[in-house]
């Protein structure tokens, strides 16, 4: 009788070890829509790199929204990054490609830590790259997602489309994609990508319903994009604009009509020696090789229309505009910019420059060159920063949260110990590495044990963001949620995160009202334009 029940007790067993095995298989090989992948597992981290979220657009498929993969048997490697897509990249830039561009392109890597709690689902960044949609790709080492996957997060980052290949409209490429606007292919790459996380990320232990999108420059204005987009909606919970622009700028482009995208696509052809708007014509452009298409960092062109084309349903026009008017996803949002950011002044000289802040002029003179200095380049670099990122992160902020939406606005201040007293603060992108955790793959022997420490913070506070929907992480300086009433941000210093009233205040007012008063003279010309 003992033996009997100890048999069955063995036998017992023998069936739980079943769910236990499949439990306890390699997490570094995982089954998706499209067949299985193998990883690799290194110092607590699986990552799959390579990954196709979309068929390659190529041929018949060059220009045509992202297309599903093909199915594949056995077991994929997925081991190394995939061809960043075509480009001429632009040299100094501070995240350089670790591959060869391709037009072959649209795959993406997911980083995830090696051990979690079982049948816990974790929180999901994906981040989008900058390159004023003609350089950038998910290959640089400052994108590594590991230091977020040691913290419990999934990251997922992919490639989209760039320049021409990216972004190229011709009266044969709308005649064949009736119904739907035929010329933002890299923001469809992106919203392609999104819903793979949907479908997938489950398989990679991720929490589809905690999706949080983070980009810069080019990719904070994607953001931008994909929060006012009917076509993106659901598809993410968070949002990160980091140098993401917003405010009006150079009046949009048609897709149809004179001086249009689509005339430009024509002119394009027309370079080529293809005439004719029909399929022959479009048939022609798609055998015109790769290489003769990139670009290098440039925004518009005579043949390029600089960028997304506003459309209707993927990108929607400004913005500001669009929030003011009660458009966008109504999800917690963290928006800012550097300290000596990206933008263009508006002048040839300093008269010309201060000229521009109108009944303002000498508030801007004090403010802005106290020491009433003749460097031209200096005291513009200031204006044109303000205006181009770090205003217009403000007056987001302002606009969301005066609708009730939890918004949170930084600056970053903080310069590396290597560039202090060889900048004028943090440029354009530097916060990336910061973000990233991953100083040490910017600055090399360079790096100090200062950087270090304030990128372990700052990339904290993206954590505890994607996480909670607050920048609250334990231990560190409370990240106030924006309120116009006190105006106060969280200012990543070399002396570690300070919140408070913005110091900036009286600037940002000024570039406000200069911006205001650009904005409201335009709108006859816009309105004639946008008719």
């Amino acid at each position: 009788m003992r033996h009997g029940i100890s048999r069955a007790g063995l036998l017992a067993g023998l069936c739980l070890l079943v769910p236990l095995a499949a439990l306890a298989a390699p997490r570094d090989r995982v089954t998706i829509d499209t067949g299985s992948l193998q990883g690799t597992t290194a110092g607590g981290v699986i990552s799959f790199k390579g990954v196709p979220f979309a068929a390659p657009p190529l041929g018949q498929l060059r220009w045509k929204p992202p297309q599903p993969v093909q199915k594949w048997r056995g077991v994929r490697e997925a081991t190394s990054y995939g061809p960043d897509c075509m480009q001429d990249p632009f040299p100094g830039d501070a995240a350089p490609l670790g591959v060869t561009p391709k037009e072959d392109c649209l795959y993406m890597n997911i980083w995830l830590p090696e051990k979690t709690e079982p049948g816990k689902k974790l929180p999901v960044m994906v981040w989008i790259y900058g390159g004023g949609f003609v350089n950038g790709g998910a290959s640089p080492t400052v994108y590594d997602g590991s230091e977020f996957a040691r913290d419990g997060i999934v990251l997922v980052s992919f490639n989209y489309r760039l320049g021409i290949l990216g972004y190229f409209a011709h009266p044969a490429l709308s005649a064949e994609q009736p119904g739907f606007p035929a010329v933002n292919y890299g923001i469809m790459d992106q919203i392609a990508a999104l819903k793979w996380v949907q479908l997938n990320i489950g398989a990679f232990g991720g929490d589809p319903r905690n999706v949080t999108i983070f980009g810069e420059s080019a990719g904070g204005m994607s953001v931008n994009m994909l929060l006012t987009s009917p076509l993106a909606k659901g598809l993410f919970q968070r949002a990160v604009i980091e140098s993401g622009d917003g405010r009006p700028g150079m009046p949009a482009r048609a897709l149809t009509g004179s001086d249009s995208a689509e005339s430009m696509g024509l002119a394009l052809a027309k370079e080529h020696g293809i005439e004719g708007n029909g399929a022959d014509a479009l048939a022609k452009l798609r055998e015109i090789p790769a290489e003769q298409l990139k670009l290098r960092m440039m925004m518009r062109s005579s043949t390029y229309v600089g960028g997304p084309v506003v459309d209707g349903k993927l990108n929607l026009g400004d913005p500001t505009t669009l929030y003011a008017a009660g458009a966008g996803a109504r999800v917690p949002v963290i928006v800012g910019a550097n300290s000596a950011d990206f933008g263009f002044a508006r002048g040839k000289n300093l008269d010309e420059l201060f000229a521009g802040f109108g009944p303002d002029e000498h508030k801007a003179r004090s403010l802005y060159n106290p020491d009433h200095s003749t460097d031209f380049r200096a005291v513009s670099f200031k204006v044109g920063g303000d205006a181009g990122m770090i205003e217009p992160a403000r007056e987001i902020a302002r606009l969301l949260s005066a609708r009730g939406q939890r918004v949170y606005e930084f600056r970053f201040s903080y310069v590396a110990e290597s560039l202090r007293g060889k900048v004028p603060g943090a440029l354009h992108a530097t916060e990336i590495p910061f973000v990233f955790d991953t100083v040490s793959s910017r600055y090399g022997k360079d790096t100090t044990a200062a950087d270090e420490a304030a990128a372990k913070t700052m990339h904290k506070y993206w954590v505890a963001f994607a996480k909670t929907g607050k920048p609250e992480p334990a231990g560190e300086s409370a990240w106030p949620a924006y309120n116009s009433k006190s105006d106060e941000i969280m200012d990543f210093t070399n002396a570690g995160p300070l919140a408070g009233p913005d110091p900036w205040k009286a600037r940002m007012d000024l570039t406000a009202a200069a911006a205001k008063r650009r904005e409201q003279s335009a709108l006859p010309q816009a309105a004639v334009q946008k008719h």
